[in-house]
């Protein structure tokens, strides 16, 4: 994880830096430091990206999506507010033999 990968990060998710060096154990002064720039133990690198994919950020290493692309990162998909029982799920939709788009 970069710097800018865990300011942009951060931003997505709408944590002010204090919010997320709580959450990763970390001093905001030790997270202030890594986002600009400063070289940081893999160790302290390691927990503030555990923390930030453990509230939904993906990461993207540089050229994983395409020769040309750098790393990035993205929201992994929300969660429903609901349970699972609250869906349903209509067997003839279930098929593999179903139309495209049918919801199985």
């Amino acid at each position: 994880m970069t710097p800018a990968q865990c300011r942009a990060a951060r931003a997505m998710l709408g944590l002010e830096r204090e919010e997320l060096a709580a959450q990763a154990a970390v001093a905001p002064a030790t997270l202030a430091a890594f986002e600009d720039g400063e070289d940081m133990p893999a160790e302290i690198v390691a927990t503030l990206r555990a923390a930030l994919e453990n509230a939904g950020v993906i990461f993207i290493a540089e050229a994983e999506t395409s020769p040309a692309g750098g790393p990035g990162l993205r929201l992994s998909a929300a969660t429903p507010k609901g349970t699972l029982k609250d869906y349903v799920q209509y067997p003839e939709f279930l098929s593999p033999e179903a139309s495209t788009g049918s919801g199985g």
